[in-house]
Formats: structure tokens, sequence, C-alpha cells
């Protein structure tokens, strides 16, 4: 019998990358009070160029010993760097507005998003031991060619900002928006702490909260994740990305079988 759906807390830290590792474990210490092992670990095998994940360096063994403790992996673009010139007044608009030119695979031709995809896997695959989750584009941002992509490489499960899906299957797994910080400037900064205020008041069933390694150098930043974290787990779980995935499939299962669905749980309104 599947149990009763709950509202589900999901976190992750984007960006996990050498060139982050005081920053990443600094989150990890954060949130781990939190979440313990249910958190997911966004990791970029070459960050700009500059700091490419190593088999068997000191980095690759702490991202081998996590997945090992269950956080869960997933590839994050591979670069995390936009290098596209981009045609659509649409995409130049998105890459400047969302993100400091890391909208990596927003503008990628389909044959060169699928070999970075599958260089990528392969990589975290071979320090890890294990697949990887899913996959989630730089700064959320993707073009036509990147999601074909991911379809092709049958890459299991993604996220946008406002979604996760299944590529393989196209069927959605979860509504709703990331909760995320920005530290760019004074104004980026003040507007994501009041958005995030607003947003964790939402009866959102699962609410998804992203950090980066910068939230850290920011003290207005760390309080307002921690006050977030404080407020969204009072009438939430914390789950893994994976458990959205196992939920479809027991619903598919409840639904051949001619069974009613679950009740759904009713979801607290926390106050902020």
């Amino acid at each position: 019998m599947v149990a009763p759906r709950s509202p589900t807390l999901i976190a992750s830290i984007h960006d996990v990358s050498p060139r982050f590792e005081s920053e990443i474990d600094r989150l990890l210490d954060r949130l781990r009070p939190h979440v313990g092992s249910r958190l997911a670990l966004l990791v970029v095998p070459n960050h700009w160029g500059e700091a490419p994940l190593v088999p068997g360096s000191p980095f690759a063994s702490h991202l081998r010993g996590w997945a090992d403790e269950g956080l869960e992996i997933f590839l994050h673009g591979y670069f995390h760097r936009d290098e596209t010139r981009h045609r659509s007044g649409p995409d130049r608009l998105r890459s400047r507005l969302m993100t400091a030119g890391e909208g990596e695979f927003l503008g990628l031709a389909a044959d060169i998003a699928e070999q970075r995809i599958k260089t990528g896997r392969s990589l975290l695959e071979d320090i890890t031991g294990k697949p990887i989750t899913g996959f989630v584009a730089p700064a959320w941002l993707y073009g036509p060619s990147a999601i074909q992509a991911l379809a092709n490489c049958a890459i299991p499960l993604a996220e946008d900002h406002w979604r996760v899906w299944s590529p393989v299957t196209g069927a959605q797994l979860a509504r709703g928006p990331v909760i995320t910080w920005a530290s760019r400037s004074r104004i980026r900064t003040a507007s994501s702490i009041a958005a995030a205020r607003l947003l964790r008041r939402l009866p959102l069933k699962v609410m998804r909260i992203g950090v980066h390694p910068p939230d850290v150098t920011k003290p207005e930043l760390l309080s307002s994740i921690e006050r977030t974290f404080r407020v969204a787990s009072r009438s939430r779980e914390a789950g893994r990305y994976s458990d959205l995935l196992q939920r479809r499939s027991e619903l598919e299962q409840e639904a051949d079988r001619g069974l009613p669905r679950a009740p759904r749980a009713v979801v607290e309104r926390p106050v902020a």
C-alpha cells in the first residue's frame, strides 16, 4: 500500500566544485541539521574551465564519501559558463538578467549538449560508483536542444526554476518555484531575501530550496537561509529528488491496479 503523500522539503547545494570546497563545507554544516543526508549536490565537472574535478583527488574522495552517505549527485552543466552568441532577443535577455554569463545550456547545439552530458555523467559516476540522480542546467536555463539532449541521454530527472520533470517520459514530477538567493549586488540580495520571505509561506506540496557557495559571503543571506529552512521544515519532511520518481511510479502502479489514490496530507501554513 502506498503511504499518504506528505509535504516535502527538497534541498540542494549548487556549483559543487573544487573551486568552492570551503564554501561547500560551510553550507553542508548549515543544512545538515535540517535535512541530514537528504540533500542534493549539483556538481560542475570543470567550473569555468579552471577547476577540473580530477578522479583520485581529495575533492573527488569527498564527493564519493558524500554519495556513500546518501547525498544525491546531479550533473550541473559541465563548465557552468555560457559562451554562446544568442540570436533570439528573449535568450539574450535571459542570459543577461538571470545569470552572470553562466547559462551554459541555454544556447548549446544538440550534439555539443549531448557530448557534455555524456562526458560529465561518466566522470561523476566513475568517481562516486553510483548513477547520477539527474541533471540541472546552470541558472536553470535550458534551450530546446538541451532538453532534447537530456531525453537522448536518458537522464532520469531534471529541474528548472519552476518544475521537476522526467526527460525520459516527459512526466511532470513537481511544480513551484525554487527558493534561492543572490549575492551579486545589494539590490539582488535584498530582493532575494524578500522573495524567500514570501515563498516560504506558500502551501507548496514540494518546496525546493537551492543554495550557492557565494551565499556564505553575506551574513544576511545566511540568516535568511536559516530562517527559511526552519519555517519550511515545520510542516514538511525532508525528502530527495528520487522520491518524486518513486512516487510517480507508485501512482502509475496504483492506476494499473485500479486502486484509489492515497489522500493528500493537509499542509499547514507556517508563520514566517
